[in-house]
């Protein structure tokens, strides 16, 4: 049973092993009416709040607990808190981890000195997994979120914003199983009911956002999001009941605007967050939660993002916030056309970064061609500008989906 007690007693336990990270004053820079400020557990120990739990939860079992080996299942950052948690006290450790998990995560964990399973199909079936070989094995199994102790080990964060900036409005975190956000709630919100708790989730993953809303644990048969700290098909049933109590609103943000949150934070405060940790700042950016006015907390739950993808996750990021562009432009095949239209951009402040011709399209005239161009540029306002200027000259801007 989750008490308060448990929660002070997991902050005294991770006194010496967790970094109390930092409160960052973000407003100046998230283009919001609230007061933001970040959390970044995405510089803590592991790169990720994970630690947290797994440490306080292995840190309770018996000797002969112990002795007989840990099994946990994640798509990363458990993992490599068990990893850590388990090597450190001397304690044998096997993690099942989906194919699909970054390679960096897999690697990461493997170092900290755990027995690496890779098991097709997404965190779910790594813990069907993970169940199968805790019962061949006697191992115990560490859950990643449905677990008192792990709940509580995350609920130090809320005693720490607390302790940080004692008269916060609203606290939003990160949700996939609900480990975070219900340690999070219950020791908030026995400390202070007055404060608002929010949740966010990948849209394409929102399996406790549909669970509040239909009253009862709902599982997804996909969960298709590069966000895969949070890609999680069913939440746990102790967090579910937590955050039914406890949680005020769950949100859902697109794959676009978490590329556009990652990217903000990248550029505006010189983090790095993996997909998972920033959701919240996407529900802030896009205006999900009504925050108006209000001293904001933002918790950043991790920073382990795969390299491999990163520069996919700032294109789309700068698509979203209107910071590069595609236009096609129909013309008239004949010399001068390319100098009128880069005259035009470059008037209007666009840099050109790519220039393709086409004359292939069977429904076009023989005369006529289609010019895709790829610019930079500074906004969305921008954008439209450039689009006027060039049809004012005669130019045709036309839909990309239109070119076959």
């Amino acid at each position: 049973m989750m008490t308060l007690d448990k929660v002070y007693h997991a902050a005294f336990v991770l006194k010496d092993v967790a970094r109390k990270t930092d409160l960052i004053d973000a407003s100046d820079h998230l283009g919001t009416d609230a007061h933001v400020y970040l959390k970044t557990e995405n510089l803590q120990v592991t790169g990720s709040f994970k630690l947290r739990g797994a440490y306080y939860k292995i840190s309770q079992l018996t000797d002969e607990q112990k002795k007989a080996g840990i099994i946990a299942c994640s798509a990363g950052n458990h993992a490599q808190g068990v990893a850590l948690a388990a090597t450190e006290m001397g304690i044998k450790s096997v993690i099942c981890m989906p194919d699909g998990a970054p390679i960096s995560k897999v690697e990461a964990t493997k170092r900290l000195g755990a027995q690496v399973v890779l098991v097709k199909g997404a965190y779910d079936d790594a813990y069907t997994h993970a169940l199968a070989l805790q019962e061949k094995t006697g191992a115990t199994f560490i859950h990643p979120f449905d677990d008192d102790a792990v709940i509580a080990g995350q609920g130090t964060i809320g005693l720490e914003v607390l302790e940080q900036l004692a008269d916060v409005d609203v606290i939003i975190a990160p949700v996939g199983g609900g480990g975070l956000i219900a340690g999070i709630a219950y020791a908030v919100k026995n400390l202070n009911p007055n404060i608002k708790v929010y949740g966010v989730q990948a849209a394409h993953a929102s399996s406790m956002l549909n669970s509040v809303a239909c009253g009862k644990a709902v599982t997804l048969e996909t969960v298709p999001t590069f966000a895969d700290g949070i890609a999680v098909k069913t939440p746990g049933a102790n967090t579910f009941e937590l955050v039914q109590q406890y949680v005020d609103k769950i949100v859902s943000v697109s794959e676009d605007e978490i590329a556009a949150a990652i990217l903000a934070l990248m550029e505006k405060e010189k983090l790095v967050s993996e997909g998972a940790g920033a959701v919240s700042v996407a529900a802030v950016m896009f205006g999900k939660l009504p925050l108006a006015g209000k001293k904001v907390v933002c918790i950043l739950s991790g920073g382990n993002i795969d390299v491999n993808i990163l520069s996919r996750v700032i294109t789309r990021g700068l698509v979203t916030s209107g910071r590069n562009a595609t236009l096609q432009i129909a013309l008239e095949d004949k010399p001068g056309q390319l100098l009128g239209v880069s005259q035009i951009i470059s008037e209007c402040g666009g840099n050109v970064v790519s220039v393709h011709y086409s004359g292939s399209d069977p429904n076009m005239a023989i005369t006529s061609c289609f010019l895709t161009v790829g610019l930079e540029t500074r906004d969305f306002a921008q954008i439209q500008n450039i689009r006027e200027a060039l049809t004012r000259e005669g130019f045709q801007v036309v839909p990309i989906r239109d070119q076959q």
